[in-house]
């Protein structure tokens, strides 16, 4: 009876929740009512986003997934540590699962936290295959909350997948709204001058970019929990408690700009791990990062939850509320922001790399080529003197290539974009805008030591071709990267273009370096800034054949995508993994 009990308590709290055990999911066509009309997309249980799993850390969990589509599918459970061959990657992990076929997956759980789950196949994610994981602590939390809400963005637009990356191929700008008019060139003379404007846009025009070029998909509708603006998902709450709300970015292409008027908020997990608690007035959450938040509500009123696109070319909207149907108001979409010169560092330096070199051509070439175990043969070829990555054979890192400083007005910059960057977020009351900089690790990970070795991963890429890459080289050319299992290896990444990179490894967590030792936060996505350089170090305790890549479903698609091969580690059964898939499987 007291589990019967149990089960209606956390159904009435959750709703669409499945509890922890052994769980059916099928895989469908769905019909997704985006507000503006319904679309056809694909689902799990017969809905997008799909039901909200709730695991309990230790248990071990049974999950059947049928496919009842007429292609290929695959479920990643993203951000979960678990054996590779349970981690939902066609080609690299396991085949996939074919239609009408149903797979078991089966592993144990091992952390808590918020994560999300969606398909590895193809263009599926963006059509709406992904959903929500919840995963309890078998210990005490070191925070306090009354109720909690899954807050899941996404972007859905009207058009398919396969038909936005076929218009990105054709024309990389081809869903950009925001791109500069013949008014924006008067305004500009007006503010700077003639020859200053003409200057600014002769220089802009040389390099065959533009200072709009911050979103590849426009035209998209933001989402919450699978609501759109108008259909306002409305989260409950009564006056005096502190309500979890756990951030979920599920979108194809979108980084989103959260804030909720009225109310401060305190992260106290980031990627589904604690953090000292920061309070904030706004954050921004890239594509597959989740952000656990807590907001004390005294009174009341209704409160906005507002998701603006970094771009701000478009939002998602919710409403926090003690009754149902109430509403506050909907703040309007702020300027859209300009690219500027410090946000192109990396392509003036590395010469015209993002839109005039097709690196395809160089994989054979000293300058780019890559050892299977990842490092990068002949780097002094290239010119990194601007971004000043410093050598990879030396232990430390320079911190300056990273934005360090002050800015005129002598507040202290943002670390993790370039000094003077457009993108560089401000929060819109003029308050706390978290950075990278502020997550500081509430229990370290691990035992704080010196990396075995370092290297160094170029983020690049042709936006006029629409190719992007790994030190030059697409996926489909390009050699596995071997780690050892024991080792404790840094990353660096240079981001040379002009986007910002949501980076994802799959299996193994990410410890990013904020300058904070062994506090430093862990994480599953670091989103690497234009024309910036940022470390992460990774302790390899997972033998196994593992993804990794940016989390923007079509430049993942286009080639900036990686294998890793753990080799060795305790398991006799995966210490002598063979490379039996070849490159072009892997796609």
């Amino acid at each position: 009876m007291t589990r019967i009990l149990t089960f209606l308590l956390v159904a009435s709290l959750m709703p669409m929740t499945v509890l922890a055990g052994e769980y059916d999911i099928s895989v469908d066509r769905v019909q997704i009512d985006t507000g503006d009309g319904v679309k056809e997309g694909i689902g799990y249980n017969g809905g997008s986003p799909g039901p909200v799993l709730r695991f309990k850390e230790g248990e071990e969990v049974t999950i059947n997934v049928t496919n009842n589509l007429d292609e290929p599918t695959s479920i990643h459970w993203h951000g979960l540590i678990l054996p590779f061959d349970q981690d939902g990657v066609p080609g690299i992990s396991f085949p996939g699962i074919a239609p009408g076929e149903t797979f078991t997956y089966k592993f144990p759980i091992v952390q808590n936290g918020t994560y999300w789950y969606h398909s590895h196949s193809g263009f599926q994610e963006p059509d709406g295959a992904f959903g929500a994981i919840v995963i309890e602590s078998e210990g005490r939390e070191p925070y306090r909350y009354d109720r909690e809400h899954v807050v899941q963005l996404t972007d859905k637009h009207p058009h398919s997948g396969d038909r936005i990356m076929r218009n990105l191929k054709m024309s990389p700008d081809y869903y950009n709204r925001h791109q500069q008019t013949a008014g924006d060139f008067f305004t500009d003379v007006s503010d700077k001058g003639f020859m200053a404007t003409v200057r600014d846009r002769l220089m802009w025009g040389d390099m065959r970019m533009m200072k709009a070029d911050i979103e590849d998909v426009h035209g998209f509708t933001g989402m919450i929990n699978g609501k759109s603006p108008d259909q306002n998902w409305t989260g409950l709450f009564k006056a005096g408690e502190r309500v979890r709300l756990r951030f979920i970015n599920s979108s194809a292409m979108t980084a989103f700009d959260v804030r909720i008027p009225g109310l401060e908020m305190t992260v106290v997990q980031a990627d589904g791990n604690n953090v000292q608690p920061v309070t904030v007035d706004e954050f921004r959450i890239n594509v597959a990062e989740t952000y656990d938040v807590i907001v004390h509500i005294r009174d009341e009123e209704a409160y906005t939850l507002f998701a603006e696109s970094m771009g701000r070319s478009g939002y998602a909207r919710g409403t926090l509320a003690p009754r149902a149907g109430m509403t506050a108001a909907v703040p309007e979409l702020r300027e859209p922001p300009l690219l500027t010169m410090a946000d192109m560092a990396g392509h003036m330096d590395h010469g015209d790399m993002d839109h005039g070199m097709d690196h395809s051509a160089m994989q054979n070439s000293e300058m780019s080529s890559e050892d299977t175990d990842g490092s990068v043969k002949g780097s002094s070829a290239m010119d990194h003197s601007g971004m000043d990555t410093g050598e990879m054979a030396k232990g430390g890192m320079d911190h300056s290539a990273m934005g360090h400083g002050t800015k005129a007005d002598g507040k202290a910059s943002d670390p993790f974009y370039a000094e003077g960057s457009g993108l560089t977020p401000r929060a819109a009351n003029g308050g706390k805008f978290l950075s990278y900089a502020d997550l500081k690790a509430q229990k370290p990970l691990y035992e704080h030591r010196e990396p075995t070795r370092e290297i160094e991963l170029r983020l690049t890429g042709n936006m006029e071709r629409y190719l992007w890459s790994i030190n030059g080289v697409k996926f489909e050319d390009a050699d596995p990267i071997k780690l050892q299992y024991g080792e404790r290896v840094r990353f660096t990444f240079v981001n040379e273009t002009m986007m910002a990179h949501p980076m994802h490894l799959h299996g193994m967590w990410s410890i990013l370096d904020v300058g904070a030792g062994k506090w430093n936060p862990v994480k599953h996505v670091i989103s690497v800034a234009p024309a910036t350089t940022v470390t992460m170090e990774t302790e390899v305790d997972a033998p196994g054949e593992w993804a990794f890549h940016c989390h923007l479903s079509y430049h993942a698609a286009a080639g900036m995508f990686r294998k890793f091969i753990v080799e060795g580690g305790p398991d006799s059964e995966v210490s002598d993994i063979q490379d039996t898939t070849t490159a072009g499987d892997e796609s």
